[in-house]
């Protein structure tokens, strides 16, 4: 105890040293552990955008490709699949349930999603977490609606706002279906998923907004009116994918074989539990440099602390000395120092601790708003106290350099230090 309080005594003594060398172990502490705990939130989130779903079925490409348009959003299929196709798939004695899902235009950025009130019953995210309506409810017309809050929130829109479709997917669209506006009927509560920044409307839907239009541009003449197309036959000819439940997963591998040999069209099935490991897989190498960066800046803040240490040695000769003289043998003079390597360290990572929960509390609404992830903001992990551990256990080891050279020097030696 008598070190330890010596110890404190000596670091207070020299305030601005400690307290940037602090400053430094704690950025260098936040940016390992915020790292380690942005890849994990990321990896939960992308496991959590899905839940319940069985298989996704696209046209032949790759499963990641196949992952990232059609439960993402990210990108867009390289072929569309026909109706009848879905409508043999969805037949299948071992399938419970499916989605259809049409993809191609956007409104202001954000996807529209084409899609049936099989949907809204069937998918789950995060847990097998039902969607739920914060306002309003599921279609009711051919042109109605169903946006999700991120949607709702960036561009004020409520229930009874008018949507206006566009060809491609980009933020600013060029060619508009400014003639059948669509109407908001619903809007979904926040699921920290892409469903939040969607537009979803009815297959029919997006067959009644291509009316009148003709090889991307509007033909000359009459515009058909809304009541005319609702009193229409909209056949549904392709869409983009489907979502697949099925009755026992012990058929997943089955049926996915059927759907992989599936005669009238190449199709692909994938399972979407393997799809997002092999996502990781492919960003293992990022992971592990950016584990790599963190763990090296923790390194160079805790070289700065021992070359602290070091150049304060010459300063401090006389102090060493003066302890020498009244008692206090080499070891106490060596764990006085290892013990304000030690202090300075675990202060770091304590204030690093803290400065990586203020970070997430604010970064929290910009990083739901901008990138869909839900940041969770718990108690540390076994994982970060077991960093922490390693880190403040190097802090330690640190100092044991410094601490070897006082404990070398001889008493003689620190008498003979001017005044």
């Amino acid at each position: 105890m008598a070190i330890l309080k010596l110890s404190l005594m000596s670091l207070l003594n020299r305030k601005a040293t400690v307290v940037l060398t602090i400053i430094a172990i704690a950025v260098s502490v936040t940016l390992l552990l915020g790292v380690d705990k942005l890849r994990d939130q990321a990896r939960t989130g992308f496991a959590n955008t899905i839940s319940g779903s069985d298989m996704i079925i696209g046209a032949r490409s790759g499963s990641i490709q196949l992952l990232l348009y059609s439960v993402f959003r990210i990108g867009s299929a390289t072929n569309n699949i026909t109706w009848q196709s879905y409508l043999d798939l969805a037949a299948d004695p071992r399938v419970k349930w499916s989605i259809p899902l049409s993809m191609g235009d956007s409104h202001h950025g954000f996807r529209v999603l084409g899609t049936t009130g099989q949907y809204f019953e069937h998918y789950r995210y995060g847990g097998k977490q039902k969607l739920a309506f914060a306002e309003g409810k599921a279609f009711d017309d051919v042109f109605d609606v169903v946006i999700g809050a991120d949607v709702a929130k960036t561009l004020g829109y409520g229930i009874g706002a008018a949507v206006v479709v566009q060809h491609g997917i980009g933020a600013v669209g060029f060619v508009k279906h400014e003639d059948k506006p669509f109407r908001v009927s619903g809007i979904l509560r926040r699921t920290g998923t892409p469903v939040d920044r969607t537009v979803h409307i009815t297959l029919k839907g997006i067959e009644a907004m291509h009316i009148d239009w003709q090889t991307g541009a509007m033909a000359t003449g009459r515009i058909t009116s809304a009541d005319a197309i609702r009193r229409m036959d909209l056949p549904t000819d392709t869409i983009t994918a489907i979502l697949v439940g099925l009755k026992s997963r012990t058929t997943a591998f089955s049926f996915q074989r059927h759907v992989n040999d599936y005669k009238k069209e190449p199709l692909l099935g994938v399972l979407p539990g393997l799809a997002l490991q092999e996502l990781w897989s492919l960003m293992s190498t990022v992971d592990k440099t950016l584990g790599a960066i963190a763990a090296f800046v923790v390194v160079s803040g805790l070289l700065g602390m021992t070359t602290m240490i070091l150049a304060g040695l010459d300063g401090r000769r006389r102090e060493m000395a003066i302890l020498r003289s009244v008692g206090a043998r080499p070891v106490h003079v060596f764990g006085l120092l290892v013990t304000e390597a030690t202090i300075l360290t675990l202060v770091g990572s304590l204030g690093g601790v803290a400065l990586l929960y203020l970070g997430l509390f604010l970064a929290r609404p910009l990083a739901a708003e901008m990138l869909g992830l839900n940041l969770i903001i718990g108690l540390p992990s076994p994982r970060d106290v077991g960093i922490l551990g390693l880190v403040v256990g190097a802090g330690f080891f640190a100092g044991l350099f410094p601490a070897f050279k006082v404990y070398r020097q001889s008493l003689a030696d620190g008498m003979m230090t001017r005044l």
